[in-house]
């Protein structure tokens, strides 16, 4: 006899395109797009949460079905909704994160990031916010409870600034990273702050720093001037992360502890300033970024009105720009750091959407590029699910 969990399977699975699921979080709202097995029909399935700021909402591997979104609502304020059916129905958490009662009177903004736990931990997620907090929660993201020490460690504080430091919107921690091959190795990035490492499950965490720059001027040894943007792990190589930085794109090789500037061989012209960076899932050396306009007064748009994706197939020795379909002119938006993604299908399939709010693909690994959706609010996040697939265990 069919489980419970089986039967909601199939019945997603017989509802569903076939094909890849877009999860597009934004400043009013969240939508899901639904492609079809060739990639080239899209069906919105939305509003969700209309008027709500949606900063992520992301599906769970482990289970194929489980949604979490990271809300921000007018009468709730900082909360996450759960779905345990692909986002036909939506349940409040019952207890989101929230900082510790204590002296010094912090209070979560929003959350900010999403990270479901190991494929051996079920159950288990990861969230980060704005201010700087690392939340858990134990049972599929219904309660949540701090994590670590950091959030109220005197060090780790001093290194969190202020509410008014840095990110027009508050700063974040972010790029939450469950090492594949083991759950007790962690990584998160802080905005500002930096990257840092656990390799005892979160009882302790280091800074990750060498090799990386800072606003000239600021002293490079201290985290509180560290800015990373986004950080990622290579699924077919644990051993190599990429982050696309304030100040430039780098690659960090384990067990090496120092990271390269691979962005000094973008064109001088476009330069290595970005938000969002999406790693090939089959192939360490491929690398995509959106490179936005970095000059002195930070527009945060595209460098001279016309963008374009730039990919790396030699691990960032060089760079190719990929703006086939893309606007030629007159396109002022960029894209921010959960904002892009890739699906893991052959081609691969990519993703972003847009400050304009504009949804594109390409399902050529870049080559060529579509626009899907148009007039949407302020895209926050890009998602990429397979409902339906499950991630394996050890």
């Amino acid at each position: 006899m069919a489980s419970n969990d089986d039967t909601a399977r199939a019945q997603a699975q017989t509802t569903g395109d076939g094909g890849p699921v877009l999860l597009v979080a934004t400043r009013k709202g969240a939508w899901l797009y639904h492609g079809d097995t060739t990639r080239t029909r899209w069906r919105a399935d939305g509003p969700h949460f209309l008027g709500h700021i949606i900063n992520h909402v992301v599906l769970d591997p482990r289970d194929g079905l489980t949604l979490l979104a990271a809300a921000k609502t007018g009468h709730l304020g900082p909360t996450i909704f759960r779905s345990t059916d692909l986002g036909r129905s939506w349940h409040e958490a019952a207890q989101p994160p929230a900082f510790a009662k204590a002296a010094n009177g912090r209070a979560v903004d929003h959350t900010f990031w999403l990270t479901p736990g190991h494929a051996d931990e079920p159950g288990v997620w990861y969230a980060g916010t704005s201010p700087q907090g690392l939340f858990r929660s134990a049972d599929g993201g219904v309660s949540w409870a701090p994590f670590s020490s950091i959030n109220d460690d005197a060090q780790y504080r001093s290194w969190m600034g202020t509410v008014q430091d840095g990110t027009p919107d508050g700063p974040k921690l972010h790029s939450i990273i469950v090492d594949p091959r083991d759950p007790a190795h962690l990584y998160f990035a802080m905005s500002g702050g930096g990257v840092h490492e656990s390799t005892d499950g979160g009882r302790s965490f280091a800074p990750l720093l060498k090799g990386l720059e800072v606003v000239e001027g600021f002293d490079v040894g201290d985290p509180t001037f560290h800015d990373p943007h986004c950080v990622r792990l290579c699924p077919s190589r644990p051993d190599r992360l990429y982050q696309q930085n304030h100040c430039g794109i780098y690659r960090l090789d384990r067990p090496g502890d120092e990271w390269v500037r691979i962005g000094r061989s973008m064109p001088a012209q476009v330069g290595d300033i970005g938000f969002p960076l999406v790693v090939h899932p089959r192939d360490a050396d491929s690398v995509w970024v959106l490179p936005m306009d970095g000059q002195t007064v930070w527009p945060r748009t595209s460098p001279d009105g016309r963008p374009a994706v730039y990919r790396t197939r030699d691990g960032g020795e060089s760079w190719q720009r990929l703006d086939r379909g893309l606007p030629a002119a007159q396109a002022w938006w960029t894209v921010k750091r959960q904002a892009m993604g890739a699906d893991a299908r052959d081609p691969l399939g990519l993703y972003f959407g847009t400050t304009s709010g504009e949804l594109w693909m390409s399902g050529d690994e870049g080559a060529g590029w579509t626009c899907i959706a148009r007039h949407l609010p302020e895209i926050y996040a890009v998602e990429v699910a397979e409902p339906g697939a499950r991630m394996a265990s050890r």
